[in-house]
């Protein structure tokens, strides 16, 4: 059995693109719905297939391509919650396309289970990143994608954890002004005094082990209730 591998999400685009950020893009890399492997690991994700079972060329399970054949391992490339996209070999020559999940097996009884746990949580945040909203369950790399660079970071090293603090801050320049009399009509106008910098709304993101544990908001920000998000899944194979 290979070690346990966290999934973490790495999407650099808004939630209608979960591809890496890469120019060589297909008709597959602009559908919302579909989670690519390729964004979480470099390492592949490989299954045995132990059932014969059909190739489909979209996600749908439309057009067949040709039969996935028994006995070998296959690395899946992408998957929506119903399906996953391998390339292996069928019965005549290499396939590549849309099979259900019944067909493979991994050492992992909980593959499956824990691949939509992964599938539904990318998708919700990639939902929550195109918001620019951060949530509870989030890690860093998300977080910075959906609201940029932070203001003022810290981290904490302890013997339990480590923990660290984010802070984003809004900024405005409020210009001040003094009345002035003009010496000579005798009329008062006014002029501009100073400029000062003043906070005009600031969110601070918590993490323990890069996980976000804490999210405040000041009243300036705050909009929708806070949202809580699965934690990166774990996955062996």
């Amino acid at each position: 059995m290979k070690e346990a591998l966290v999934f973490v999400l790495a999407l650099a685009l808004p939630v209608a693109a979960q591809v890496k950020k890469d120019s060589r893009k297909t008709g597959i890399d602009r559908d919302p719905d579909i989670v690519h492997l390729s964004d979480f690991t470099d390492q592949p994700v490989e299954l045995a297939v132990v059932k014969e079972a059909p190739v489909f060329a979209t996600k749908t399970g439309a057009r067949k391509l040709g039969v996935l054949k028994t006995g070998q391992t296959v690395v899946i490339e992408a998957m929506t919650d119903r399906a996953y996209k391998v390339r292996g070999q069928g019965q005549r020559h290499g396939v590549s396309g849309w099979v259900a999940p019944w067909a493979f097996a991994s050492d992992d009884p909980e593959f499956v289970e824990n691949l939509k746990k992964l599938y539904h949580r990318q998708i919700e945040v990639a939902a929550l990143i195109a918001e620019k909203r951060a949530a509870l369950g989030m890690t860093e790399e998300e977080v910075g994608l959906a609201l940029g660079k932070p203001t003022k970071t810290t981290v904490k090293q302890t013997a339990e954890a480590t923990t660290g603090r984010w802070e984003f801050i809004d900024y405005e320049d409020v210009r001040h002004y003094r009345h002035v009399r003009d010496p000579y009509s005798g009329q008062v106008f006014r002029q501009l005094s100073h400029v000062t910098r003043e906070e005009k709304g600031k969110t601070v993101v918590e993490f323990e082990n890069g996980i976000v544990s804490s999210l405040e908001e000041s009243e300036q920000r705050r909009g929708a209730p806070v949202k809580i998000v699965v934690p990166p899944v774990t996955i062996v194979w």
